[in-house]
């Protein structure tokens, strides 16, 4: 059974609810509604300063006039290569791109696509730590994790202006 979490709080956004959690040193997770369902719907919300201010911060990225976020976040689960993964996708702007390939050249580990697709779709706290902005090397989505899965990436590609097909 999953624990609740200390912080807990959803809001509307384009791509369908989001939920949100939080420990006391920053945002642990950010899920994105899937066909109606969050992962957390049977606990009350209980909203701390923290989310407050990723609620707000979504709210201007998805109106247009936000392109970084100013939030901590921590990232206590994944292994450390899962780590590395989202450390290096941390520092991608808005309207920016990598692919899988260019990934793993970045953190030490060329050649190891499969498990960079895997590391990306792990991302607990994705639009905040833009997962999204990972493509393949022509350009061409292959897949996404959370929400409704490609038609989710490509939104969020289109609102920042990322070139895909």
């Amino acid at each position: 059974m999953t624990t609740t979490p200390p912080a807990l709080l959803r809001l509307p956004s384009p791509l369908g609810r989001l939920e949100l959690t939080a420990d006391d040193d920053g945002i642990l997770s950010l899920s994105i509604e899937t066909d109606g369902h969050l992962p957390l719907a049977e606990y009350a919300e209980s909203p701390s300063p923290v989310l407050r201010q990723a609620a707000a911060q979504l709210d201007e990225y998805f109106a247009g006039t936000r392109h970084s976020f100013d939030l901590p976040v921590h990232l206590t689960r994944g292994t450390e290569f899962q780590r590395s993964v989202w450390a290096r996708l941390s520092t991608l702007g808005f309207g920016e791109v990598i692919s899988y390939g260019a990934l793993g050249t970045d953190i030490g580990r060329a050649g190891s696509g499969r498990a960079i697709g895997g590391a990306v779709g792990a991302n607990p706290v994705p639009i905040i730590i833009g997962c999204h902005r990972v493509l393949a090397t022509t350009g061409r989505i292959t897949g996404y994790s959370a929400g409704q899965g490609i038609p989710t990436k490509a939104w969020l590609l289109d609102h920042e202006g990322i070139m895909h097909h």
